[in-house]
């Protein structure tokens, strides 16, 4: 017996009445969805990024929307748990635009017909990762009419709280003050005085208020992984195809520059030049 077969001995090989890891994990569906479009060598790197982010994304919502409903029953360190592990989604998230970037311009445009009017500005899940961090255009819910799945998922978003505003919210309780209850509003994306003044009142005095101390640090850390995603985003999609319009319908990098310039917690980083 070899020193592999020693090792293994005892394991179980025959499956045919139980479950197996592939069968656990749903590999067959997982691993039969890739379904290129042309004869393209590159075509198969493009959706498989694009479905492993999906995937990513989606235990991002997982835990946000956890991380929010733990808040709202009062609890702060379960949801810093989340909230980290969010973060670092996001860090997976940017390592895979470093694949995606192993492909040039002329590779892209092999493939680039079979794409049609899809594009990644069209995912729900981005959407809903957006609209529960409180980053909340309520037009962009016409992209999704399609699908009813995914815009009744949406619907039920935009009819709750974002996460940020439940972070105000606790704030504000825990530092006796009255409640900002709806600030910032929907889709702005400017710093609301009034939550810059309430989390500088943390921020001066990170002993007595630690918990909320370490729930704006986490939510600062969150966005930055975020913010690095939208730039990295920007720079694969320029290196590989220049200016050109999106496949959607935008102006390409053009709109995802604009992005950039979205905050999604502002005040939390404007608190920052006042300390």
């Amino acid at each position: 017996m070899t020193d592999f077969e020693k090792a293994a001995e005892g394991a179980k090989m025959d499956f045919a009445k139980d479950m197996s890891y592939g069968d656990y994990l749903g590999l067959d569906a997982i691993l039969s969805a890739q379904h290129p479009l042309s004869d393209a060598h590159d075509e198969m790197l493009f959706i498989v990024q694009h479905q492993t982010s999906e995937l990513w994304m989606r235990l991002a919502i997982h835990e946000l929307q956890e991380a929010r409903r733990v808040m709202l029953a009062g609890g702060l360190k379960p949801a810093f748990k989340m909230l980290t592990r969010v973060a670092r989604i996001f860090e997976q998230l940017n390592s895979a635009w470093d694949v995606l970037r192993t492909m040039t311009p002329s590779e892209y445009t092999a493939f680039r017909p079979s794409l049609g009017n899809s594009s990644g500005f069209q995912s729900h899940q981005y959407r809903l990762v957006e609209y529960l961090l409180g980053n909340r255009i309520g037009a962009l819910m016409a992209l999704h009419k399609h699908k009813a799945a995914a815009f009744d998922a949406l619907s039920a978003e935009l009819a709750q709280p974002s996460l940020y505003q439940v972070a105000i919210d606790v704030t504000c309780a825990r530092l006796g003050i009255a409640s900002l209850a709806g600030l910032p509003g929907e889709g702005d994306w400017q710093a609301v005085p009034a939550v810059q003044d309430m989390w500088q009142q943390v921020y001066q005095d990170p002993k007595a208020h630690w918990e909320l101390y370490e729930l704006a640090e986490k939510l600062v850390d969150l966005e930055d992984y975020f913010r690095r995603w939208r730039f990295n985003h920007v720079t694969t999609v320029e290196r590989i195809i220049g200016f050109k319009r999106g496949t959607g319908g935008t102006s390409g990098v053009a709109y995802l520059r604009k992005m950039l310039e979205v905050e999604l917690f502002p005040e939390l980083w404007q608190v920052r030049g006042v300390l």
